[in-house]
């Protein structure tokens, strides 16, 4: 795991207080706004904001679809190295250990950064103390790829993690109903054992709760409400 290489890297000197308007650097310096670079929906929150920005520069530099590519697998790895988050967001890490960080998430993106346009976002994250915020970023870029696609996110969370069969008849019967609006749907299936059980659907500005979790807390508002 990247997490564990990472580990046994020292760090040495203690984190820097950053200003909350840092994110604007990467804007002003990489995408300075234009009316056919513009994100194609406005996002919220610092991570938001970063995203915002390398979805304008990877636009500008003609490498919007390798860029989204390069992300993905950053994606990926996040998702099978749990421990990454707290590495990444280490308040002590030297700037050796942001080169070091930097040059293996390279490495797990292979070829697929086309023009560096994700290499020198990674540095710019690095140099403004914040790779920690890396993950989110992905997560909302990919938001913003799903709607330059027309595509809506259906978010499908279950207790424990459904075969592909069972999402591809969810994503099939979604598709023919109302809730769907006439778009693609992107599935982004989600484990959360809170639920206890059932399905917590999410499409658009719409949630279907149909988690046991839900079910059990209804049923104690109305045993509540009657005694």
């Amino acid at each position: 795991m990247l997490s564990r290489q990472l580990a046994s890297v020292p760090s040495r000197t203690t984190g820097l207080r950053i200003q909350a308007s840092i994110a604007s650097t990467y804007v002003k310096t990489y995408a300075t706004h234009a009316a056919d670079s513009k994100p194609p929906v406005a996002l919220y929150g610092v991570d938001g904001t970063y995203a915002s920005a390398l979805y304008t520069a990877a636009v500008k530099s003609s490498t919007l679809e390798t860029t989204a590519k390069s992300v993905a697998a950053l994606s990926d790895v996040f998702k099978k190295d749990t421990r990454l988050p707290s590495v990444l967001g280490a308040p002590t890490l030297t700037p050796g250990d942001k080169s070091q960080i930097i040059h293996e998430l390279q490495r797990h993106m292979g070829a697929l950064d086309k023009g560096d346009t994700v290499k020198n976002f990674l540095r710019t994250l690095a140099d403004n103390n914040r790779l920690g915020l890396l993950e989110g970023v992905c997560d909302k870029f990919t938001t913003l790829m799903s709607a330059a696609r027309g595509e809506m996110d259906l978010v499908i969370t279950s207790a424990q993690k459904l075969d592909q069969k069972i999402l591809q008849r969810l994503e099939t019967a979604i598709a023919k109903s109302e809730y769907s609006q006439g778009k693609k749907l992107k599935v982004v299936p989600k484990v959360n054992p809170d639920i206890k059980g059932g399905l917590l659907v999410e499409i658009g500005e719409r949630t279907i709760d149909l988690s046991v979790s839900s079910k059990i807390a209804k049923m104690n508002k109305l045993l509540t409400d009657n005694l």
